[in-house]
């Protein structure tokens, strides 16, 4: 799991390449807090076009990460979900709290 991100005129943009299980998850949980610790964005923006694979613990890590930033008013959505990502979200009702956008 590697994990890049930036800001960007206010949004926090991560990309997410690899795999996101119970391998790389504790990972992912600490950069995640740390990178979401910032206070100078307003939104973050998850782009999982190189998200190959997820299971239940990196779903587990999503929704950590969305339950402290709903905390703070602070939306999160997903761009460019690969074919793997797209169905997990779709299956599991994801994009309900973590809007898709184009």
């Amino acid at each position: 799991m590697h994990i890049k991100s930036k800001i960007y005129n206010k949004t926090l943009y991560v990309l997410m390449c690899g795999e996101l299980d119970e391998h790389s998850a504790s990972h992912a949980r600490l950069y995640l807090d740390k990178i979401f610790s910032g206070n100078n964005f307003n939104q973050i923006i998850i782009d999982l076009s190189e998200l190959e694979f997820m299971d239940s613990t990196g779903i587990g890590v999503l929704i950590g990460r969305y339950k402290k930033m709903k905390s703070r008013q602070i939306p999160i959505f997903i761009c460019n979900p690969s074919k793997h990502a797209e169905k997990i979200f779709k299956m599991t009702g994801l994009y309900e709290i973590m809007p898709k956008i184009v």
